[in-house]
């Protein structure tokens, strides 16, 4: 049976009617409401499900000190200089005395945060390894239904746990620069895998063309047969190149319908160096993805992972909260303490139990 989505409450309903006015505030109050979960947020989401899906999210990841928020700000121009607009979600650390983000990255965005075009967000990481906050995806969701053309995702700068970010943008940009260390220990750990393009960032200093030939080669290495199998762009029999970086720059040029292969940039965001290049490459790759049919099958996975991460938050509540599984675990603790049971067979016993919790509290 198909459940109905629950109608909104008569402040929200006030709310949608602000929002469709376009009106910042109805905007920032929105946000506010699907960030913190408060009433009515689910009827929202809801009536504003319809109208998602015609923005682009770029998500912007690397090591602390990158210019990622340098770099997003680049990027804004650059749209907002095209007559986009532009909607950034910047993902701050967790501040330890009140829980909130520490707005860092708003900060270093001072150039845009007045543009009537531009919406900024701070967002805590709320202790999420990732980089991203589970609310993260809802918020850009309601960026995107109130139109914004394009949606970039700036994560906190953890180093290696960054990985959230490929499983809530369609692109995902890596930034890293040639004074963060040995670049082969920078990409390890999946940011490699994750990577659709790479921005070797503050380029004008000195070890930058070593950086991005290590990651070419790194490209080319792990491509492997397949850059040799693929077409030829421009010209460049790749068959025949026996430098994997060379073969990875020459496939990463251009249009790419059958294969994607991260270009690796040079910029210098604090001057606006390579701006244009990343903003063609972003296009091209959303180009590919288009093309190629992967621009569905990542928002399909971006939903799938959105309904099994509600489906577990909404569990958890619904079995952690009843105070009879509270009684059930205190009561068997002394049988685990004395050898009698085992943790195991009473998670079962709970698995059990859960459904007899999860039918009778569904509404």
């Amino acid at each position: 049976m198909t459940r109905i989505a629950p109608s909104p409450s008569p402040s929200i309903a006030r709310l949608l009617a602000d929002f469709d006015a376009r009106r910042p505030a109805a905007l920032a109050r929105a946000v506010s409401i699907v960030e913190n979960q408060r009433d009515g947020f689910d009827a929202l989401l809801a009536s504003l499900h319809p109208r998602i899906g015609r923005a682009r999210r770029i998500g912007i990841t690397g090591p602390p000190g990158a210019g990622k928020s340098t770099l997003t700000t680049q990027l804004t121009l650059a749209y907002r200089e095209a007559g986009l607009t532009v909607g950034i979600v910047a993902v701050d650390p967790t501040s330890p005395f009140t829980g909130g983000a520490l707005l860092g990255d708003r900060i270093r965005m001072e150039s845009v945060a007045l543009d009537p075009g531009v919406f900024i967000r701070s967002l805590a990481t709320r202790g999420s390894l990732g980089g991203l906050s589970s609310s993260t995806r809802v918020v850009a969701d309601v960026l995107d239904a109130f139109g914004f053309d394009r949606i970039l995702l700036e994560t906190v700068g953890v180093g290696q746990s960054e990985l959230d970010i490929a499983r809530s943008a369609e692109s995902t940009l890596v930034v890293l620069v040639p004074e963060s260390g040995d670049s082969i220990q920078a990409l390890k750990a999946g940011l490699m895998e994750i990577g659709d393009l790479f921005a070797v960032n503050k380029a004008d200093r000195p070890g930058a063309d070593r950086v991005r030939n290590d990651i070419e080669l790194m490209l080319g290495m792990r491509a492997g047969r397949g850059l040799q199998d693929a077409p030829a762009h421009h010209g460049v029999d790749l068959g025949r190149i026996g430098n994997p970086a060379r073969a990875a720059r020459e496939a990463a040029r251009g249009e790419q319908e059958e294969r994607w292969v991260p270009p690796v940039l040079r910029t210098v965001a604090a001057k606006g160096e390579g701006i244009a290049e990343l903003v063609d490459a972003l296009d091209r790759h959303f180009r590919y993805l288009g093309t190629s049919g992967e621009l569905t099958r990542r928002r399909r996975a971006r939903w799938r992972e959105q309904i099994i991460e509600v489906a577990e938050q909404r569990l958890r509540r619904r079995v952690w909260q009843d105070a009879g599984v509270q009684a059930f675990i205190d009561s068997v603790l002394p049988a685990v303490e004395d050898g009698s049971r085992t943790p195991f067979g009473i998670a079962d016993e709970l698995l059990r139990r859960a459904a007899d919790i999860l039918t009778r509290t569904a509404t």
